[in-house]
């Protein structure tokens, strides 16, 4: 094209641009451009996703960011220096080449590990030492150059401008804008003459924050959440209105008639800039197998284990179990994934080694065999059905997606393991994006706008409480909402610029869980980030954006169930001296399922809520089956099957089945098709598809992909035409299939975390003053949910005995009476770091027999407020 735009943000320029990769490149296309930069401020969030769907729509994607150029040392916290008060000033770097993408990802990790001060900075003698590659901008208003041609001051803008060309050669350019801002008609003169005088070639940009002209309103909002203050205010910054938007070339032609120049350079920069970043190539950290070892093949290695994890899990190896292993183990060859299992299972075992509860599994990992075998799962996947390719699937080369449980208390040894292990600078947290969904963009909208707190709460409240909700969808579904659109014009000011809003990225954070390991230093592969209120080191890129890189990531998430069950085991231990495995309990204990049958189940993993305990009364459960088939039953969509499958599992209801080869596969659920897992086996036993087709399949319901969903529909009615089913029942069965897919679950989850819910129901049925004990103590800051459990305790004939600075400690306890001692950290505004020095004083010392003896412990921790409270609890009586 003869235009391209060169300065452009999209919603992950935070809080300050108002259109989403998507809405930037549907412009770009509707105006007839093929080429477009992304540069967003101080950050590369965005890069990947944007990299990846311009290819895809056809669109060259040039990879930049506005970078903060500190006045003075980038580490250094500099204010109000120089010709800024804030300290720093605009840069555009755009990326010519592999190397100067390298660049940018280091240039930006320094600026947010090192430079931070307001913003992510970083200095001249930085961009010494890593502009190769890079082509430079000299941005806009508040670039360098730009802000002293803007007072006049020709030989301060020379002087910056020859230390830029001195850095980047050839490569720096100045920096032509044209929004009807005066300030900008003031430089432009001076930039133009320093041009001509120095031989800085110009070009011209539109500093783009939002796709089209009509958005220039949602964005000023936008500009005001993020600056905290309402729209009508007068005293803040303004952008120019309607002019931030991606215009078209003759518009830019329009504006920059009188420097040709400034236009055509825009194409020469365009054409330098070739960035290919390779997506869907696999960079797995080496794992280091053992000198001890023979086998040196990793392939050979996880070989080798999984057959000794298979002798130790099965007493009798059948060849249906050892063909199982062999299938499995051949795909993880073919796709390459042998170290992700064997990193996997390493750091596993490290925490099972150090007594840091592991959970079951989760996720569709546990449907693998392998899995089982190296102990990274300890549910037995033929046992209950599972299946491999809803985890690994031949057909879709991705790398797997293995979540592990830990207890919360040792989540952080094991990531402590990790980066030991592969290095620090291999190891980091993963970034997270909060969006703007339905009801917050309403609440935000409507703060900014200075509407009544009341009446947009009202607003929010009528939008259905669904997952994946939006504001159109909700005016589609709610007549309430419709009319409160068509109430006033306010009213529709505020759900029209909402639905402009909705889905922007917000805020950044770290991530709960996630944690990615690389090959060898993180910024050869990442750029890295740090939240300005912690010193959480993570990636700059997201989950998705790393995946699609191929890099190792994994969930390590802390579950606070698997804590609960931990200190209840010690208990136990201390309370009656018995050990008990809580993998080897008897999965078959009528209590156990007497206790769910009664929906006794406060404290029990899952199946706490009003709505499942009644559930669970009509239920009544007999077996882990029906527990996985009410997990998986009891969420939004599924639920509406649930009266139907209770009624069948209680004979009120005939089981139906559209075909007899249905039965064994729908058995256990009484006809009804619940999980994925069913989905897929009868695309292979009616369908005569293979399990990997099936998953497919599965996927293409589930999103409602209309055409490759025909495409299966042909495909699987044939197969069953083949195998003597009759087409009209096969069309039938292809359509219930259609319809329960969307609602389907993942079974292999389901029954891991169903195995976790039946341990927690077997400690309250057999110990339930030491499991509820741990249940208060894992949730002591919580006044509601204590509540909750003391009265269930209560129900049970558990005697809570009163806190007292002489026999409580700083958690809930259970005595070999079965009596629960309050807990100190408990009482309200005491907290567990005084509970602890209160009981740790104790344990050293005699008891307390005076206010004064408390009075003697450190003042900084118990101080007069917690010693007042202390008092009114009683706890010093």
């Amino acid at each position: 094209t003869d235009f391209i735009h060169l300065h452009n943000h999209t919603d992950y320029s935070l809080l300050d641009a108002a259109q989403s990769i998507n809405m930037m490149l549907n412009r770009v296309d509707d105006i007839g451009m093929n080429t477009i930069a992304v540069t967003e401020h101080g950050n590369l969030f965005s890069l990947i996703p944007f990299y990846k769907e311009a290819r895809a729509a056809g669109i060259k994607p040039i990879m930049g960011c506005e970078v903060y150029v500190s006045a003075g040392k980038h580490n250094e916290k500099t204010y109000n220096q120089g010709n800024n008060k804030w300290g720093y000033y605009h840069l555009v770097l755009l990326a010519q080449n592999n190397i100067g993408y390298q660049n940018l990802m280091k240039l930006t990790t320094i600026g947010y590990l090192d430079g931070f001060y307001y913003r992510p900075r970083i200095d001249k003698d930085l961009l010494v030492k890593y502009n190769e590659g890079l082509i430079a901008t000299s941005a806009c208003l508040a670039g360098e150059v730009t802000s002293f041609a803007v007072k006049g001051d020709y030989e301060s803008a020379k002087k910056a401008a020859l230390e830029y060309v001195e850095i980047f050669n050839d490569r720096f350019y100045l920096e032509l804008q044209n929004h009807g801002i005066k300030e900008e008609d003031q430089a432009r003169d001076i930039l133009i003459k320093l041009s001509k005088e120095l031989n800085i070639p110009l070009v011209a940009t539109n500093d783009n924050h939002y796709s089209i002209e009509e958005h220039s309103d949602a964005h000023d909002i936008l500009f005001c959440c993020g600056m905290g203050k309402f729209k009508n205010d007068t005293d803040r910054h303004r952008y120019e209105p309607r002019q931030f938007y991606i215009k078209t070339t003759d518009e830019m032609y329009k504006l920059f008639k009188d420097t040709p120049s400034a236009i055509e350079n825009t194409v020469k920069i365009g054409e330098m800039c070739n960035v290919d970043i390779a997506i869907g190539e696999t960079h797995l950290p080496e794992f280091p197998i053992p000198a001890t070892s023979k086998l040196s093949d990793p392939d050979q290695y996880l070989k080798g284990l999984c057959l000794q994890g298979l002798e130790k899990k099965y007493p009798n190896i059948s060849q249906d179990k050892i063909k199982r292993l062999d299938y499995e183990l051949d795909i993880i060859k073919k796709m390459g994934f042998a170290g992700y299992f064997l990193i996997t299972q390493d750091f596993v075992k490290y925490a099972k080694d150090t007594n840091i509860p592991v959970g079951p599994g989760r996720g569709s990992a546990v449907g693998s065999l392998v899995s089982y075998c190296l102990g990274i799962t300890n549910v037995d996947p033929l046992k209950y059905n599972l299946i491999f390719e809803r985890f690994l699937n031949p057909h879709r080369v991705t790398m797997p997606d293995i979540d592990i449980d830990f207890c919360i208390e040792g989540r952080d040894s094991v990531i402590q393991y990790i980066k030991e292990k592969y290095g620090k600078d291999s190891v980091a947290q993963i970034i997270t994006f909060g969006t703007m969904k339905a009801k917050a963009s309403i609440r935000d909208v409507g703060r900014v706008l200075g509407i009544d707190y009341g009446e947009v709460d009202r607003v929010a409240k009528m939008i259905p409480n669904e997952p994946k909700i939006t504001l159109k969808k909700a005016l589609d579904k709610s007549e309430d909402f419709r009319a409160i659109y068509n109430k006033s014009n306010v009213h529709k000011e505020l759900i029209d610029q909402s639905m402009v809003l909705e889905g922007m990225h917000r805020h950044a954070s770290t991530h709960a869980a996630g944690v990615v390991v690389t090959p060898g230093k993180l910024t050869d592969y990442v750029p890295l980030y740090k939240s300005p209120s912690s010193d959480d080191v993570a990636t700059q890129y997201d989950m998705i954006a790393l995946e699609d890189l191929g890099l190792l990531k994994m969930d390590f998430l802390g579950l606070r169930n698997l804590t609960v069950i931990k200190k209840t085991i010690k208990a136990i231990q201390n309370n009656h001296n018995i050990i008990i495995d809580i993998e080897k309990i008897d999965l078959n204990d009528k209590k156990v399922y007497d206790l769910f049958s009664k929906g006794d189940t406060i404290g029990i993993f899952q199946f706490e809520s009003n709505g499942m305990r009644e559930y669970l009364k009509q239920l009544k459960p007999t077996c882990v089956e029906d527990l996985i088939a009410m997990t998986s039953l009891y969420r939004p969509g599924p639920m509406k099957n649930i009266p139907e499958f209770l009624n069948r599992k209680n004979g009120t209801s005939a089981i139906k089945y559209l075909h007899p080869d249905m039965k064994s596969i729908l058995k256990e659920t009484y006809g009804i098709i619940v999980y994925q897992e069913q989905v897929m086996q009868i695309g292979l036993e009616i369908g005569g598809l293979t399990l990997p087709e099936s998953d497919e399949m599965r996927r293409a319901m589930g999103k409602k992909k209309k055409n490759l969903m025909a495409t299966f529909k042909i495909k699987f009615v044939d197969g069953a035409i083949k195998k003597g089913i009759d087409k009209k029942i096969a069309v039938e069965i292809f359509d219930l299939l259609e319809k329960f897919a969307e609602y389907g679950f993942n079974k292999s989850h389901s029954t891991a975390y169903s195995i976790i819910s039946y341990q927690t129901a077997w400690l309250k049925v057999h110990y339930p003053s030491e499991f509820l004990a741990s249940n208060m103590s894992s949730e002591y800051s919580d006044s509601d949910r204590l509540s909750i459990l003391i009265n269930d305790a209560k129900d049970h004939g558990i005697n809570i005995l009163p806190p007292s600075v002489n026999t409580s400690k700083q958690f809930f306890y259970a005595n070999d009476s079965g009596n629960i001692h309050y807990a100190l950290s408990a009482i309200k505004n005491v907290g567990y770091k005084s509970a602890s020095m209160i009981y740790k004083n104790r344990a050293k010392n005699d008891p307390y027999k005076t206010l004064f003896d408390l009075c003697s412990i450190d003042s900084k921790v118990v101080n007069k407020k917690v010693l007042e409270n202390l008092i009114f609890s009683g706890a010093c009586d």
